[in-house]
């Protein structure tokens, strides 16, 4: 019961000065309906809503859910909400610092507490991910039998970091980044509310735009970098925080990118062209800008495989696999790790031999498609895996490549409106080389200028 008498300690101090408290924690949501963001979880109907009995005339389904999404986007808000709203004691641990010990004598409180009171327990467990299976494995016996409800929140993918057994017992909701507006209506609640600054100081619009770009989508970051240039703007005698005063208190230069105005276009055009021209230094630093201006990394990741195809191609065929798996841990880790990934990514892209030969050739190709160069797919090539395709000719005269000597048979495969045109012309650069030299033997070997006995 131990963690109840600290929790309602804490509370009591809370109530009565409640400035004794981070402006975090006294801004923390106290309803579902004071939380920003995460509409897609709070609409009417939806798997929050339904958790804490909106609408279905009580608590219902599973007692453990997870919630998967980057820092700062709610998860302890959320679980210590759901507590509020079900009336449940909300006891909160962090697999960090606590072990399957801490972890029985919270599951025994909570019986006790459900047993001797009838009040139930919502359990959070921050950071579950780091918790070995066999930690996790002590959480099943509780979640099964309810003795908790079990909020266990994670950064990194449930599917690989949490344990089958309790994974399929519990409801993953997925949270998304806040965005700037979400952000925003939070500041402004923080900056006129009674529990937060109660108008003490109003805040510039470049100051504001500064909060916004280093938050980086995280809600407790904005709000521990507002109080902290609120107290040091309060402190000179100010009335308005000030950008200065913002850049003085978290030790961060502001950056002049707007990322709804055309620097956000400027900048990611110059990130492609400077990957374009082998200016490692360059993508790099223009990197770092978009970056630090808050730009989604999912943008940049898919830049960067744009990028791989438009710019490097076949020259260097491992660039578009850097990229794609860049842009898949970039969705698993998120910001501030994601920086290395994209680093990663720019240097070998930016380094990589370069060709647009496989762009020329789609670009070509569609133009001639547009031309209305089409035609009917020749005979020999259509399905014939119907009754009746016989009859009609189709499929009829094919010859299978694998059945001629080099796996190269002569036959036709265009229509006839383009047979003969050639769209993709490699360029002598990098691994792309080897493909110059193979495409005209191919072309050769399909005209039935020669035959060989090994494919080129």
């Amino acid at each position: 019961m131990e963690p109840d008498l600290f929790t309602a300690a804490a509370e009591e101090r809370q109530l009565k000065d409640p400035s004794s408290s981070p402006l975090a924690v006294r801004m923390r949501p106290r309803t579902l309906d004071e939380v920003v963001g995460q509409q897609h979880l709070l609409k009417p109907g939806a798997p929050l809503r339904r958790l804490v009995g909106e609408g279905s005339g009580g608590p219902a389904g599973p007692s453990s859910v997870i919630l998967w999404g980057p820092p700062g986007t709610g998860k302890t808000t959320l679980a210590y909400v759901v507590s509020l709203a079900t009336q449940k004691r909300f006891v909160e641990l962090s697999a960090i610092t606590a072990g399957v010990k801490e972890v029985r004598a919270v599951i025994d409180g909570a019986r006790r507490a459900s047993g001797g009171f009838g009040k139930e327990t919502v359990l959070f467990l921050d950071e579950i991910h780091r918790f070995s299976k066999a930690q996790q494995d002590s959480l099943l016996p509780a979640v099964e039998n309810r003795w908790v409800t079990l909020i266990a929140a994670t950064t990194e993918n449930p599917y690989f970091s949490v344990i089958s057994p309790l994974l399929s017992r519990s409801l993953l909701l997925t949270l998304e980044p806040l965005t700037d507006d979400d952000l925003r209506a939070l500041v402004h609640r923080a900056l006129t509310e009674e529990r937060g600054l109660g108008g003490a100081v109003t805040l510039a619009d470049d100051a504001e735009a500064h909060l916004l770009r280093i938050a980086g989508g995280d809600a407790r970051r904005v709000l521990t970098a507002l109080e902290a240039a609120a107290g040091a703007a309060i402190a000179k005698g100010e009335e308005e925080i000030t950008l200065e005063t913002v850049e003085e208190t978290v030790d961060r230069a502001a950056v002049k990118y707007d990322r709804d105005g055309d620097q956000h276009y400027d900048v990611a055009s110059a990130l492609i062209k400077s990957i374009r021209g082998s200016d490692v230094d360059a993508a790099l630093h223009y990197l770092a800008r978009m970056i630090e201006a808050g730009e989604d990394p999912r943008f940049i990741a898919r830049r960067l495989m744009i990028s791989a195809s438009e710019d490097i191609g076949l020259a260097d065929p491992t660039a578009l696999p850097t990229a794609v798996a860049a842009a898949q841990a970039v969705a698993m880790i998120g910001f501030p790790e994601a920086a290395l990934t994209l680093s990663h990514a720019t240097i070998a892209l930016a380094l990589a031999p370069k060709s647009n030969a496989a762009t020329n050739a789609i670009f070509a190709a569609q133009a001639d498609v547009r031309k209305g160069l089409a035609g009917p797919v020749p005979a020999h090539l259509r399905d014939g895996h119907y009754q009746g395709a016989a009859k009609l000719g189709h499929a009829q005269g094919y010859v299978y490549p694998h059945d001629v000597p080099g796996a190269i048979a002569a036959q036709q495969y265009a229509p006839d409106a383009v047979q003969g045109r050639h769209y993709y012309e490699p360029t002598r650069y990098g691994a792309e080389a080897r493909y110059a030299d193979v495409v005209e033997k191919v072309r050769s070997r399909l005209r039935g200028d020669g035959q060989a006995e090994t494919r080129p």
